[in-house]
């Protein structure tokens, strides 16, 4: 074989490397494309807060003295699959949507243990793209009085609700977007992103690998903090050795707000106990709050560019 044969057959071999390694990620990218959208808004994604019965006036009046917002009128009945009786409110703020739930009897298994609820356009679709996504359909579809109902978990173990209503429900738009907060191991981190990214037809805003750790309470070391968008609203994907000082790792959303310190003087003025003063991280001021009935959650407001 001459020289000039060797070389037009190694060109031959890497180009068809190439497209081999490229295949995957244009598949990939297919998929994203060809998934459904279910998403209908961040307004109508709402952190799931479960406290006593008798905490719920406490719990509700200082998450809207802090935040602004109004409760929904209280309902109670049974909301789930099994037999259990719960009061519940909506809770419609500026900075995002509570869904509270005062059990009392007690919470059925596996509930309590999802994190948010997303409405989607239509369930059916919704639970196929899921599967379809990689996430585990912890509860099979149900209905409750107002809608149907169905709880998925993803991998590393993030559990969500998914929702949808006989009559559509229309709240305003927020004046800022919480972000839900997902602490995952490095060794379930990738394949977390990958699943949810298709699920949701999010992007990567930003993946920082050496973000200050400061911010999840372990100042001078450094961590991945992923940040993601979809129709769904904000995530901030958390990965860490699961070395986390108390309270870190335990809330469940975060929120945005305009100015900390003001924010921080009517959440004191409410009762609600502030667990980690104000950090300064790169482009932010975050502390962290716990609220009567004992919710907590990050706060943060963004620095002036």
């Amino acid at each position: 074989m001459s020289p000039e044969s060797k070389a037009d057959g190694s060109n031959v071999a890497a180009t068809a490397l190439a497209v081999l390694l490229l295949l995957p990620a244009t598949l990939a990218h297919a998929v994203n494309s060809a998934s459904p959208d279910v998403s209908v808004g961040p307004q109508y994604d709402s952190t799931h807060v479960y406290v006593a019965p008798a905490d719920m006036n406490a719990f509700v009046a200082a998450f809207t003295a802090t935040f602004g917002g109004k409760p929904s009128p209280r309902v109670a009945g049974n909301v789930l699959p099994v037999p259990s009786h719960t009061a519940f409110q909506f809770v419609l703020t500026p900075v995002g949507t509570l869904s509270v739930f005062g059990f009392d009897t007690p919470v059925p298994f596996p509930f309590g243990s999802e994190r948010t609820g997303y409405l989607v356009r239509d369930m059916d679709t919704a639970l196929t793209a899921a599967r379809a996504s990689g996430s585990e359909i912890l509860v099979a579809r149900y209905r409750d009085p107002i809608g149907l109902d169905a709880v998925v978990r993803w991998p590393g173990g993030f559990e969500t609700q998914l929702y949808w209503h006989f009559a559509a429900p229309h709240y305003a738009p927020l004046a800022s977007m919480p972000d839900s907060r997902v602490y995952v191991s490095p060794d379930r981190a990738d394949e977390f992103l990958r699943d949810f990214l298709r699920f949701s037809r999010g992007t990567i805003v930003s993946d920082d690998h050496r973000a200050r750790a400061g911010e999840i309470g372990r100042p001078g070391a450094f961590y991945r903090r992923v940040r993601v968008a979809s129709g769904f609203g904000r995530m901030q994907v958390l990965v860490t050795d699961g070395h986390l000082p108390y309270p870190f790792g335990r809330e469940l959303t975060g929120y945005q707000v305009g100015n900390i310190a003001e924010t921080l003087v009517k959440a004191k003025a409410a009762g609600v106990r502030v667990l980690s003063p104000p950090y300064a991280s790169d482009d932010r001021v975050s502390a962290m709050l716990q609220f009567p009935g004992g919710y907590i959650a990050e706060v943060h407001a963004l620095k002036s560019p």
